[in-house]
């Protein structure tokens, strides 16, 4: 089933895939004897009326990220699940990207000594807010970005931090129309000593080669990593009007067939479903992700430094 307040979306999905019914309301889904699991893929802010009540239906559950926008909204959906005794996982897909799984082994194993250092930026161009959401001024590049970079930085560290600070302007995109940051630059303060830098910015020209950038640096006392999964020009596509940086590891289509490491993280959850398996990625890395994002936001807003208490 296909559920989407634009009916005629919600029909060409559902055609496209074969689903057989397409509708408007989600409690029409919920009330569906026959799904065992959904996704929640509704905007960030609108995610915990819905996983509740999907969850209390006894569906098993796959939310996107961030699992919600309040400390109080992730416990509420954490405690539905249990409640109903349902998988709960959120769909922080990045942990399924080869390079970062790859950085990830590396610090497990002990490669990269003692992390000491991550620089992790993940920004936009300016089609996202102002074109690609309708929702923008609802959300933030904080939400919508930052919660993937928060997530992936506490993974590869394997830890999440105590202290954060963080400075944000809000100015060129309310010019355009559109009332949210611009940009969040945000520092956080881990309990082993270790220090992250998070930028995340919606600000990049849109005659950029790929509407998303990735880089990321991790420091060790043994080695140091760096990834860049936009701009390292495996494929590049060179056309008369503007140069672009095809995709080769997020979702492409091979054959006919799409593949890549956001199709696996929900390969994941299916197969969690399927053979009953606990997922990777649990509501509680969600809570605590939207606690540090949280704590970011205030930062921002005080321009003081922020302890997170848990």
């Amino acid at each position: 089933m296909v559920c989407d307040l634009n009916v005629e979306r919600a029909r060409k999905i559902a055609e496209k895939y074969g689903a057989p019914r397409a509708v408007t309301d989600w409690k029409e889904v919920a009330a569906d004897e026959t799904i065992d699991a959904v996704s929640v893929a509704t905007p960030d802010f609108a995610h915990t009326e819905i996983a509740v009540g999907i969850a209390s239906a006894g569906k098993q559950l796959l939310v996107e990220k961030p699992l919600a926008t309040t400390v109080a909204e992730c416990e509420q959906i954490i405690a539905a699940a249990k409640k109903a005794g349902v998988k709960l996982m959120v769909a922080f897909h990045n942990r399924w990207s080869p390079p970062f799984h790859e950085a990830h082994r590396l610090v497990e194993t002990g490669e990269v000594g003692q992390p000491r250092f991550v620089y992790y930026r993940l920004s936009n161009t300016t089609f996202v807010p102002t074109k690609m959401l309708a929702w923008a001024e609802k959300s933030s590049v904080l939400w919508f970005l930052g919660s993937h970079a928060i997530d992936m930085t506490c993974w590869l560290l394997g830890e999440y931090p105590n202290r954060v600070y963080s400075v944000s302007r809000r100015e060129v995109l309310k010019r355009k129309g559109v009332d949210t940051p611009d940009f969040y630059q945000s520092t956080l303060e881990f309990p082993s000593g270790a220090v992250a830098s998070i930028e995340n910015v919606w600000l990049l020209q849109e005659s950029a080669p790929s509407v998303v950038d990735v880089k990321c640096e991790l420091i060790g006392t043994a080695a140091s990593i760096y990834i860049d999964t936009t701009s390292n020009r495996a494929l590049e596509i060179q056309r008369a009007e503007k140069v672009q940086y095809g995709d080769i590891i997020g979702s492409p289509f091979i054959h006919g067939k799409q593949v890549g490491f956001q199709v696996e993280a929900m390969r994941h959850f299916a197969d969690c479903v399927v053979y009953d398996r606990e997922p990777l990625i649990p509501g509680e890395v969600g809570l605590e992700v939207t606690r540090v994002a949280c704590a970011i936001e205030e930062s921002a807003k005080t321009g003081k430094p922020v302890e997170i208490e848990r």
